[in-house]
């Protein structure tokens, strides 16, 4: 069945390690749905005393090995960004068990490939059945670790569960190709087969929906799995980097492993990337972003402010496809910023994620605090405007209050740099022509946004951004059912839809002569 490991993380980040699939049921309810620890129906072991409100059968520590859970010989604390406090601690492996994970899940993947694509829609399905189940409790613990609003993180457990479902469905749905070919006396056909084990690394801002995302369409596919998901706050990176440099080598070099799926920065995409050369490896990744939000003369201005608001807020603005540039034609920006600046004072709520009326929480350690603080200072010393917030929130150290700035220009900061934090800049163009080259300026393209009432405009910009997802009189994009994914340094492949079962499957041609 599954196996655990928690790993000391890639980047600067702790991570944990869980390889999943040994025997006929590879994956069912791993987030732990039972209060028996059984094997394969856990993540987590209990914290000694459970913190409180939170549900002691999900809260696991020690690593999964074999179907057995094992302790590490050194352990790692979990704190709640919120308050500070720790949850637990966690076990702490390294390198060693990571080449472990991955041989278990090369064997698992013998018997699991050759388990009926029915089969595996039955167990995926179950494991959406039990998530539903428990959704009030899973999103108890993603608030705790990740400092997301209540509501948010329930939300994030559904959003979960439908890959889950959707790809319950995809796994019946893989369909292979007849080629008739010139010559009389042969068939040509076209197969396709799971790759092999993947390696899945997921990022702490979305902890639930990244690994079902990625895992859900790998054990569809056939594939077995070992998943490194971040713990959520993340230590020094000195301290932790040649550790972090062993174990991503060691998920991402072993000969084992036939294909990478990451979810992270750039800047890591392109290490791991690199690892992967050697043994030309599948890879996937949905990298960093650097969303334009575009407001046209045409636009609704309501619409539109509705649309920034949740565009950029959502998660405290923690997440890779947040507007981080808006750019607001002159004919409609004044009206647009005094109206998203009343929207902010008006409609949102800072405080602790479990606490009612919440809408942001708090981000998710001192140093994603210190880059919002630096991208505000920098913006204001070369002349933007704060028409709201600005400075940390008193609720406590990891609180920043949402800010909105006007006046911004190209040489700041926070014009080409991705914030990943409740900053708002607002940018003024003349021409829709000066709007895309300022949008597809960046080196990223993974979402981007406009707002306009113009039918021919709507198809030009549309076409001419240069993202993997546009928005359109809209600031929500992401659904299961269609492909998320970016361009140039925002990554490569797509996840979701039903394009995202193709990331974990190969091409077999097959020619079928002498008849």
């Amino acid at each position: 069945m599954a196996t655990c490991f928690q790993l000391r993380g890639c980047g600067a980040q702790r991570l944990s390690l869980l390889p999943l699939g040994r025997g006929p049921c590879p994956c069912a309810g791993y987030l732990g749905l039972s209060t028996q620890p059984k094997p394969g129906l856990a993540l987590l072991r209990g914290y000694a005393q459970g913190p409180a409100g939170l549900p002691p059968a999900l809260l696991r520590t020690d690593g999964f090995v074999g179907g057995r859970w094992l302790p590490a010989r050194a352990v790692f604390p979990v704190y709640d960004p919120a308050s500070g406090a720790e949850l637990g601690k966690v076990a702490d492996c390294g390198a060693p068990e990571a080449r472990a994970a991955v041989r278990a899940a090369y064997e698992a993947f013998c018997s699991w490939r050759e388990v009926s694509a029915k089969e595996r829609s039955s167990l995926l399905r179950k494991w959406y059945d039990l998530m539903i189940k428990n959704k009030e409790d899973l999103a108890k613990i993603i608030t705790a670790e990740n400092g997301k609003p209540l509501k948010e993180a329930q939300g994030e457990i559904l959003y979960s569960a439908l890959f889950l479902e959707w790809f319950s469905e995809e796994a019946r749905r893989i369909y292979g190709d007849i080629i008739y070919t010139p010559a009389k006396d042969k068939r040509s056909l076209v197969l396709k087969q799971p790759v092999g084990v993947a390696t899945v690394i997921t990022p702490w801002n979305f902890p639930s929906a990244m690994i079902t995302r990625k895992v859900g369409a790998a054990l569809a596919a056939g594939c077995t799995v070992v998943v490194k998901p971040a713990e959520d706050t993340p230590l020094s990176a000195l301290a932790l980097a040649e550790k972090a440099k062993e174990v991503g080598e060691a998920l991402c070099t072993d000969p084992l492993v036939s294909k990478i799926s990451f979810t992270g920065s750039t800047a890591t995409g392109k290490i791991l990337l690199h690892y992967a050369a050697d043994s030309v490896k599948r890879v996937s990744m949905e990298l960093g972003g650097h969303a334009p939000f575009i407001v046209f003369d045409s636009a609704n201005v309501d619409q539109a402010v509705a649309g920034a608001m949740a565009s950029k807020f959502r998660n405290s603005g923690q997440t890779c496809v947040c507007s981080n540039r808006f750019l607001v034609q002159r004919g409609i920006h004044d009206s647009f910023v005094k109206k998203l600046a009343e929207a902010i004072k008006r409609d949102l709520r800072v405080g602790n994620g479990f606490e009612e009326g919440t809408t942001q929480g708090p981000l998710i350690n001192e140093k994603a605090i210190e880059k919002v603080e630096k991208h505000v200072s920098d913006a204001v010393s070369k002349g933007a405007t704060i028409e709201t917030g600005g400075k940390r929130h008193r609720f406590g150290k990891n609180f920043f209050e949402p800010t909105l700035l006007s006046n911004v220009t190209w040489d700041m900061l926070c014009s080409h740099e991705e914030t990943f934090g409740p900053l708002a800049p607002v940018m003024k163009f003349d021409t829709e022509e000066e709007a895309v080259a300022i949008a597809n300026a960046a080196d990223v393209g993974l979402a981007g946004y406009f707002y306009s009432q113009d039918p021919a405009q709507i198809w030009r910009v549309a076409e001419q951004l240069e993202v993997g997802m546009v928005g359109v009189n809209e600031g929500l994009i992401s659904t299961v059912e269609c492909p998320f994914g970016g361009v140039k340094q925002s990554g490569l492949g797509r996840e979701g839809s039903k394009y995202g079962i193709d990331e974990y499957l190969e091409l077999k041609y097959v020619c079928y002569g002498g008849l």
